[in-house]
């Protein structure tokens, strides 16, 4: 936490008694301490928890804390603004799976070290990861990623892979964390619909996917690949595998891939953002199979 801190504002907030709702008006509250770890990921994640921030996230988290599944009773405790509180109230459960606890907005950045302009946070348990062979049964299209180690990226694939079909991002080596809070935030809340799972030991991953059945197609700029649009995928489950912008997929990934395809662009670039190469590669394997 940023120095120190005394109240803030006498008044109290204006505050509903639904159950589970605390104003809180220090920030040196013990209750909501836990906030101050939160640009702290490697401690965040060695106690077993994420960040997700953001109105649309922490509503979602919260309808699917009180459901059964994977985020059940997942959420430890929410943090909002007064002002978040006020616009959010009527789309939050009657009796939230966890306590809500309502600052002012100078409590909050102060808490945090930061302006939090949204003004809502939680703190939610990480979920286990699957295995591999638990993860890929019933997939009919995987997205694998190699190396994509920016947030912004691999937040966007996950948003991409719910909004066109995916079931499932396998994660290499070098990848982002998905639940890093930028992920989160910028899946737009899509890294709580899709399941991920570990691809390790990489390629050794790869040839487990195609001993499954799995059709493995490799995203590359290559001149000697495939143009997208000349591909048909078929039936069989697929998996998109993907690269870091830059270095792109390692040869051993190339070399374990059905099929390698690449995305024709005129010549005033050399490449596209992995994010949006992937969302084109997943929509063409969507279209393919319903037209």
């Amino acid at each position: 936490m940023n120095g120190t801190s005394t109240r803030i504002r006498e008044r109290p907030l204006a505050v509903s008694t639904a159950p589970g709702v605390t104003a809180v008006l220090r920030a040196d509250d013990p209750r909501i301490a836990a906030y101050g770890a939160i640009g702290d990921h490697r401690a965040l994640t060695a106690r077993g928890v994420f960040v997700a921030e953001g109105r649309l996230v922490v509503a979602r988290l919260l309808a699917r804390a009180a459901s059964a599944g994977r985020w059940h009773d997942a959420v430890e405790s929410v943090l909002l603004s007064d002002a978040a509180y006020a616009h959010m109230r009527d789309a939050l459960p009657p009796a939230p799976a966890a306590p809500l606890f309502v600052v002012p907005q100078p409590v909050m950045n102060t808490i945090v070290g930061f302006n939090i302009h949204r003004g809502c946070l939680a703190l939610v348990r990480r979920p286990a990861m699957p295995s591999l062979p638990a993860a890929l049964e019933g997939v009919g299209v995987a997205i694998a990623l190699e190396g994509v180690n920016n947030p912004d990226n691999v937040g966007g694939i996950f948003r991409s892979g719910a909004a066109l079909g995916a079931d499932l991002v396998l994660l290499g080596p070098g990848c982002a964390d998905p639940l890093y809070r930028k992920s989160v935030r910028t899946s737009m809340g899509a890294v709580l619909e899709l399941t991920s799972a570990p691809a390790d030991p990489w390629p050794d991953a790869l040839a487990h996917l195609r001993r499954a059945g799995v059709v493995l197609a490799a995203l590359t700029p290559d001149a000697g690949a495939t143009p997208l649009s000349g591909w048909r995928p078929g039936t069989s489950p697929i998996a998109i595998v993907a690269g870091a912008e830059g270095p792109g997929l390692s040869a051993a990934t190339l070399d374990a891939a059905d099929v390698r395809l690449s995305i024709p662009m005129t010549d005033r670039v050399d490449s596209l953002n992995v994010h949006t190469a992937v969302a084109i590669a997943l929509y063409h394997v969507r279209e393919s199979r319903t037209s």
